[in-house]
C-alpha cells in the first residue's frame, strides 16, 4: 500500500480579501506622500529638500499636495474602523491582530531560539507578535500625526482650547513621529517583507503553502485540520447586518462631519496672505517743476528705483515672498527681517552688496528660476536696480 502523499507546497491560501488589499494600497500611497512631501519642510535646509520642494512646485504647491494625502489617510482610517468593526460585529472574526499572552510566549521562545537554546521559531498563528507590534505603531502613529497635523492645520482652534505653546509642541511630535515612521518601514518593514522574504500576499491576497508553513504554521494546521470558523447561516448574517449597518450609517455621517470640520474650521495666516504682491513696488518721483525750465530734463534708468529703500519698499516684497523659508526657521542660515541681516547674508555670502548685484546672493539665486519664492522678472529688475543704486536702506 503506497504512502498518502505528502501536501502540495504550491497549494494557495487566500489571506486577504480585495477590501483589505485596496486599503493597505491607498495606505501605502498615502503614507509614502506624506514622507515625500513632509520630511523636506522639516529638514527645509538640505540641498535635497531644496531639490524636493523645487520639483513639486514650491512650498505653497508642497504643502498643498501633503494636505490632500493626509485627507486619504484620515479616510483609510475612517474606511479601516468601519471594516474593523463589521468583522468583529457581524462575521464575528476574532481580533487576530490583538497581542494575547500567546504572543508573550512567542517572543521568550525566539529569544531562546536566537540564543541558541531552542532548536526552532515560535509556533505563529495568523500573525506573529512582531507584525502584531507593527500594526498597533501604524494605529498609534496615525492617532499621533491626526492630532497635531489638526493642530497645526488648525492654530487659532487649537489656540482656543489649549496654550499657545502646544503648536510649536504640535510641530516638534509630528516631525520627529514623521522620522521614526519612516525609519520603522524602511529599517524593519521593507527588511522582513521585502528583502528577507519576497511577501507578495497583501497585493496578489494569496500565500503558498510553503509560505503558511515558515510564516504562519499554526493557522495552516487549523486549516488543515478543518478547525476553521463555520459558515454563518444567511438570515443570522441578515440579522447582524441589519443591526449593523445603521450604526454604520451613523458612525459615518459623524466621521463625516468631522472629516469636514477638520478641513475647514479655519483659514490660517498662510492661506490668507497673498501669494504676490499686486501693488507696484515702487512710485517714481515725478520732478517738481521749474517756472522757465531752460532745458527738459532727460529721464535716468532707474531714476525711481534710485529713490526706493529698503524701508517702505523692499522689506514688504521679501517679507510677502521670502518669509517663509528666510524669516525666523533662516533656511541655509539666512533671513530677510532686517536690512541688516541682509547684508550679513546666510552659508552662501550675503544676501545684499550694495552696488554689486552679480556679488548679491539673493540676485544670483533669483536669477536661476525656479526658486520657492521665486520673485517675478519686473521685481527682480527692481531689485538689481536698486542695489545698484547702493541699496538705501531709508
Amino acid at each position: 500500500m503506497s504512502e498518502p502523499s505528502a501536501p502540495s507546497s504550491k497549494k494557495v491560501f487566500v489571506r486577504f480579501d480585495i477590501s483589505q488589499r485596496i486599503e493597505h494600497f491607498s495606505l501605502l500611497v498615502s503614507f509614502t506622500t506624506l514622507a515625500v512631501t513632509g520630511l523636506p519642510q522639516k529638514y527645509a535646509s538640505s540641498e535635497i529638500s531644496l531639490t524636493i520642494l523645487r520639483l513639486l512646485g514650491g512650498i505653497e504647491q508642497t504643502r498643498k499636495i501633503h494636505h490632500v494625502a493626509a485627507a486619504i489617510l484620515l479616510i483609510v482610517s475612517i474606511f479601516h474602523i468601519l471594516s474593523l468593526l463589521y468583522r468583529m460585529f457581524v462575521l464575528r472574526s476574532k481580533l487576530s491582530m490583538m497581542p494575547w499572552i500567546d504572543d508573550f510566549k512567542h517572543l521568550l521562545h525566539d529569544i531562546g531560539y536566537y540564543l541558541g537554546i531552542r532548536t526552532q521559531k515560535a509556533y505563529y498563528g495568523r500573525y506573529s507578535y512582531a507584525e502584531k507590534v507593527e500594526y498597533l505603531a501604524v494605529v498609534w502613529g496615525t492617532v499621533i500625526m491626526a492630532l497635531t497635523g489638526f493642530m497645526m492645520w488648525n492654530p487659532i482652534s487649537t489656540a482656543r482650547l489649549l496654550p499657545g505653546e502646544a503648536i510649536p509642541a504640535a510641530k516638534v511630535a509630528h516631525g520627529f513621529e514623521a522620522v521614526l515612521a519612516v525609519l520603522a518601514i524602511i529599517l524593519w518593514h521593507f527588511y522582513h517583507v521585502h528583502i528577507k522574504h519576497l511577501n507578495k500576499s497583501i497585493f496578489t491576497g494569496k500565500t503558498t503553502r510553503e509560505d503558511m508553513e515558515h510564516e504562519h504554521p499554526a493557522e495552516l494546521a487549523q486549516i488543515e485540520a478543518g478547525d476553521v470558523a463555520p459558515s454563518i447561516p444567511t438570515h443570522v448574517l441578515r440579522k447582524r447586518q441589519g443591526i449593523y449597518f445603521p450604526v454604520a450609517f451613523a458612525l459615518t455621517a459623524v466621521f463625516g462631519i468631522s472629516f469636514i470640520k477638520f478641513l475647514t474650521i479655519e483659514e490660517t495666516a498662510i492661506t490668507t496672505i497673498p501669494l504676490a504682491e499686486k501693488a507696484q513696488i515702487f512710485v517714481p518721483v515725478t520732478p517738481t517743476a521749474r517756472p522757465v525750465p531752460t532745458q527738459a530734463p532727460t529721464p535716468t534708468p532707474g531714476a525711481g528705483i534710485a529713490s526706493a529703500s529698503w524701508q517702505g519698499t523692499f522689506d514688504g516684497l521679501f517679507r510677502n515672498r521670502c518669509s517663509t523659508c528666510h524669516g525666523r526657521t533662516k533656511v541655509s542660515g539666512l533671513t530677510l527681517a532686517t536690512f541688516q541681516d541682509a547684508l550679513k547674508g546666510g552659508d552662501h555670502g550675503p544676501a545684499i552688496v550694495p552696488g554689486d548685484p552679480d556679488a548679491s546672493v539673493l540676485v544670483q539665486v533669483q536669477s536661476q528660476g525656479g526658486h520657492p519664492g521665486q520673485l517675478t522678472a519686473e521685481e527682480l529688475k527692481s531689485v538689481i536696480e536698486w542695489i545698484k543704486a547702493g541699496a538705501p536702506e531709508k
